[in-house]
């Protein structure tokens, strides 16, 4: 069941945003989302730049004693907090606020925020925190003082551990610092929530970006000539090229005319809008497209992000494979993740084989195929890669293991 809130610009207000300066900035709509009957919900809100916007996601789940447990905080809007506090009339107040990544700049800068909402809720953080240029602490962070833990390495030890368990990946080594992700199970629902390890694209714009599809007609066009038009082909076909840049940054089916093209075809563009970029529109996309994205899509079957692929976990192989194994003894049927599609329905075999690009080849996929990547979509990323390496800013990437 979606929960639409009601029209009030006020209310979407979040003067923070210079923090991390993404779309859309100032002005950010929140959408809750029922999970589990009485049990768990979804917050939606936007991230994004140039136009490339995604959803970013807050789970809340009821637990048995009373009381909220919050998993990856989005930015506390009134509205945000207006349908939380719809929540917490009916099932109690926020006990517990987790942060399950240390590298995601998007969830960590709303941590303290949000905690100032809920001045008795205890904070939990992934371990191996860090921040750049300086390592600060964590109250120079904005996480409050005194109320703010590491997460214990056992789940048993964690105050809400007789109704979760979690399992950390990590921390790989990558240069500036760590990457560290949490993965909690919700025993009594049988649900998996993880941060970015897991991702399922949708064929259709999700209900958050359909509430200003903008972004979505201005990727829809194939010249700075074609006017928006706001159909459903056209947020459909805007929504699906957003998903290739948001996954591969430059996907091998767009070309970059010559800047001197571009800038000429401005001066003749459809939409010359301070939002249009006064005209500016540098893609060219390929006809062959669509396939790019359905081979990315395959189906709306989970799989690891590209960027995850070739940049961060490939780096520790086996550490990944075992964490994803603890990760699969658990008897899941759902997967919330803080990012795309939610709820993706999937298992704990499906959740394993989607880890199956970090085996050699000749073991891979012996089950059934995974979702599998193009190469020459990976192509920019690789060249990103090899970059990183050759500068000593990432650790060369390790070799894939041999399936047992």
């Amino acid at each position: 069941m979606q929960t639409q809130p009601q029209i009030s610009p006020g209310d979407w207000s979040w003067p923070f945003w210079p923090v991390v300066p993404l779309y859309p900035y100032g002005k950010r709509r929140t959408l809750r989302q029922e999970i589990v009957r009485d049990t768990i919900w979804t917050f939606d809100q936007l991230q994004g730049i140039l136009h490339v916007v995604v959803p970013i996601r807050m789970t809340v789940v009821k637990l048995d004693r009373g009381g909220l447990l919050v998993y990856a905080p989005v930015a506390p809007t009134r509205e945000c907090l207006r349908l939380l506090d719809e929540l917490i009339a009916e099932h109690g107040p926020v006990r517990y606020i987790i942060l399950p990544t240390v590298s995601g700049i998007e969830h960590k800068v709303f941590v303290g925020p949000f905690a100032r909402h809920f001045i008795e809720a205890q904070v939990f953080v992934a371990p191996n925190q860090w921040s750049y240029p300086f390592n600060l602490p964590l109250s120079w962070l904005g996480l409050p003082i005194g109320r703010t833990h590491i997460l214990p390495a056992n789940s048993n030890e964690a105050p809400f551990g007789d109704e979760f368990d979690y399992e950390t990946l990590g921390p790989i080594g990558l240069g500036l610092g760590p990457f560290v992700e949490v993965a909690f199970f919700h025993l009594r629902s049988r649900t998996l929530l993880v941060t970015d390890s897991i991702v399922s694209v949708s064929e259709a714009p999700p209900a958050i970006v359909r509430l200003d599809p903008y972004p979505l007609l201005f990727h829809a066009r194939d010249s700075a000539f074609e006017p928006l038009e706001d159909t459903e082909s056209s947020r459909r076909k805007g929504w699906q090229r957003v998903c290739l840049f948001a996954f591969y940054f430059r996907p091998s089916v767009v070309e970059i005319p010559r800047w001197v093209d571009t800038l000429r075809n401005a001066f003749k563009a459809a939409d010359r809008s301070k939002r249009g970029y006064f005209g500016l529109f540098p893609f060219q996309w390929k006809p062959n497209w669509q396939h790019s994205f359905a081979t990315l899509q395959a189906g709306g079957q989970p799989f690891v992000a590209p960027v995850l692929q070739t940049l961060i976990l490939n780096r520790a192989p086996e550490s990944v494979l075992s964490w994803a194994a603890r990760v699969a003894s658990w008897d899941f049927q759902r997967i919330v993740p803080c990012h795309f599609n939610a709820p993706i329905e999937a298992d704990s075999a499906q959740f394993l084989r989607t880890f199956d690009f970090l085996l050699q080849p000749e073991t891979q996929f012996e089950i059934a195929p995974p979702q599998t990547l193009l190469a020459e979509d990976l192509g920019f990323l690789k060249q990103i890669e090899e970059t990183l390496e050759k500068r000593g800013i990432t650790p060369p990437k390790s070799l894939p293991k041999k399936k047992t």
